[in-house]
């Protein structure tokens, strides 16, 4: 918050996502957040995913976090909390504002209780992702009045807010354009609270086109341009999530070579380049 950047929070699956994305950190010297959602707990299982971020602690030197990505009940951020995650996010935004400060006290008050800290989230996110199905009617903006009083009445650590990005590889249907007088004003109230921005991937275009290339069907694509980003980590966002954008580097790679070399079927020749 002081110097003004925001730290990446990069969605992990399996060993491969845990390795490409701790190399590329430690390459940085950058910190990084890992962080996993319900679908990819289920997938994996909470104890792999546990075991490989310790791996990917004791080999670097770069301070990590592992953090649950939406979180949609007490049960699960309760589980994730006593199986050693550093950082969990609550997320019941759905919810009416009062239903959503009760759930999420809930949560802060047990994690607070074992040392571990909490995101929240206030306003919705169009998009698909996961858990996070939200059309684009039922999405909102974050009400920056109702973001200092949620942040009251929770306690929580960091506050994921709505000011324009999406879930998944389709953000914006004309030019990318969001909310920076929402993030001002929610700023200007809440000057200590770190602030979160869900739905950041770049969709970067090489990627998209890579996998189109090689029999993929993802037409008009668009996510956030990066000076976008930097211009919200300038102005307080402290927290970028990115997912979609690790699934097409993944999904691309894999493509191109099963494209290119009928013959392999060794899934480290595969799964190591992806």
């Amino acid at each position: 918050m002081k110097n003004k950047y925001a730290i990446g929070a990069f969605n992990i699956n399996n060993m491969e996502f845990v390795q490409g994305i701790t190399d590329a950190a430690n390459e940085r010297q950058s910190p990084v957040i890992l962080q996993a959602s319900p679908s990819a707990i289920n997938y994996a299982k909470i104890d792999y995913l546990i075991k490989m971020v310790e791996a990917a602690v004791e080999t670097t030197d770069i301070p990590i976090a592992l953090h649950l990505d939406h979180g949609l009940d007490f049960e699960t951020c309760k589980n994730c909390v006593d199986s050693g995650f550093t950082s969990v996010m609550i997320d019941a935004s759905k919810y009416p504002f009062e239903k959503n400060v009760e759930i999420t006290k809930k949560v802060v008050d047990y994690a607070h209780s074992k040392s571990v800290v909490v995101e929240a989230e206030l306003g919705t996110l169009a998009g698909v992702e996961d858990e996070v199905n939200v059309t684009e009617d039922n999405a909102k903006y974050t009400d920056p009045t109702q973001a200092y009083e949620f942040v009251q009445k929770t306690g929580c650590d960091s506050l994921a807010i709505a000011i324009g990005t999406s879930h998944g590889a389709y953000k914006f249907k004309g030019d990318a354009k969001l909310r920076f007088d929402i993030l001002k004003n929610v700023k200007e109230k809440l000057p200590d609270t770190p602030i979160v921005l869900h739905g950041a991937s770049s969709v970067i275009p090489k990627l998209v086109e890579m996998c189109n290339n090689n029999g993929g069907d993802i037409l008009g694509a668009k996510g956030v341009p990066d000076d976008i980003l930097r211009k919200a980590g300038q102005e307080g966002v402290t927290k970028i999530n990115v997912d979609t954008d690790l699934r097409l580097a993944m999904t691309g790679e894999i493509r191109r070579i099963f494209n290119s070399e009928p013959s392999v079927f060794d899934p480290r020749k595969y799964l190591g380049p992806s």
